[in-house]
């Protein structure tokens, strides 16, 4: 198959829906797919090696510098027209079988009915509410919107869309009319593979992810208050540098550490070296792979099931439950896991158990399955 791939930030650039997407463009070519990458002109971090030349850096969008930058009609038009032919250019290079969306938010979302109007088959990876907030954040379709008789992008039979959970599933269709959707979660990386038992409990805390005040890190860093003077909290992960700053002042003992990302294999052996692996999320979090991955090294999970992941945690089988934002309810899951060496090793065995079910080879076949399955895009319905 030809298949070209578009979205907007692809590795080095670094978060699990980018590793997501690369690891399904590898999985493709792979497997002997000429399979391409569209994504935007943000530069790639100074000191990485060059892009291979399936990678395309063509598309403008409307994100700068961590923020949404106003912009005046003529920028706005100039960005459509020049997207619009990135893609022309793309799509008559490589005379695609399929079209496969992966990021689209702050993107030209009139890119996707341009492929529908092309009668391109095309399917979503739908892995965050890019569906929720893209409209807006698309400043052409503000413009759009404000036309006579239009109404924005209409989403729906342009692709069959595939979500990372039932909630965000859930989110898109309160928002959009999607006659073909399904369920289609990503898999766990086989760096992270199963490590020792460990028998000794060391009071050894992680959290691993983007350092954003939604993620709940606060909790975590607040629990220490409450926990064994030996008791430490490593970070692993970067993002708001104001937040981490404030996350090292609500521990003035320094039990805490801030670490800057790792590699797949670095990560695995940071989750193997803790005790147990904390997920506090606060938001509707899309999915939480991060859990995932710590079951599959077999470290147990403390977890507020908020969002995406409530469709695999379960509580007191593969994890434990605690309140969002509530500091004294997660040091009483700690002090409860601690105090049990039985609890801990059936929570070890069942996320060992869960992670087995999202292996990272099954979900690279499924993608292969629906782009190979994709289907000329219907026509829009009459009202």
């Amino acid at each position: 198959m030809r298949i070209l791939t578009v979205g907007n930030l692809y590795p080095p650039h670094l978060g699990g829906y980018e590793l997501s997407w690369q690891g399904a463009v590898d999985a493709l070519r792979a497997r002997g797919h000429d399979a391409r990458v569209l994504t935007t002109d943000t530069p790639p971090p100074p000191g990485g090696p060059p892009d291979p030349p399936h990678v395309s850096r063509a598309l403008r969008w409307y994100w700068r510098d961590h923020g949404w930058p106003r912009f005046s009609l003529r920028e706005r038009a100039a960005i459509e027209r020049h997207n619009a032919e990135a893609l022309r250019r793309s799509v008559a290079a490589l005379r695609p079988d399929a079209v496969a969306w992966w990021s689209m938010g702050g993107m030209s979302l009139g890119l996707i009915e341009r492929v529908r109007r092309a009668g391109l088959p095309a399917v979503g990876f739908v892995h965050d509410d890019w569906m929720v907030y893209g409209p807006q954040a698309d400043a052409w379709q503000r413009v759009v919107r404000r036309l006579p008789a239009r109404r924005g992008p209409r989403l729906g039979p342009a692709a069959r869309w595939l979500f990372v959970s039932e909630a965000t599933r859930a989110a898109a269709l309160a928002r959009h009319v999607l006659p073909d959707t399904g369920l289609l979660a990503p898999g766990v990386d086989p760096a992270f593979r199963q490590a020792p038992a460990s028998d000794a409990w060391g009071w050894r805390l992680l959290y691993a992810g983007r350092i954003d005040p939604r993620k709940g890190i606060a909790t975590a860093v607040r629990a220490l208050a409450v926990l064994p003077e030996h008791a430490t909290l490593r970070i692993v992960g970067a993002g708001d540098d104001a937040h981490a700053a404030e996350l090292r002042a609500l521990d003035p003992a320094g039990r805490t550490s801030i670490e800057p990302p790792r590699d797949r294999a670095a990560l695995a052996r940071a989750y193997a070296d803790a005790d147990a692996v904390v997920f506090p999320v606060e938001w509707e979090e899309p999915f939480g792979l991060v859990a995932l991955e710590a079951m599959a090294v077999g470290r147990p999970v403390l977890a507020t099931g908020r969002g995406g992941s409530g469709d695999f945690l379960r509580d007191g089988q593969n994890c434990l439950r605690f309140a969002a934002g509530d500091s004294d309810d997660l040091a009483r899951a700690l002090h409860r896991l601690a105090a049990d060496a039985r609890l801990r090793e059936r929570l070890r065995a069942g996320g060992l158990a869960t992670a087995a079910l999202h292996s990272q080879a099954a979900w690279h076949r499924a993608v292969e399955r629906e782009l190979a399955g994709a289907k000329v895009p219907s026509p829009w319905p009459s009202r």
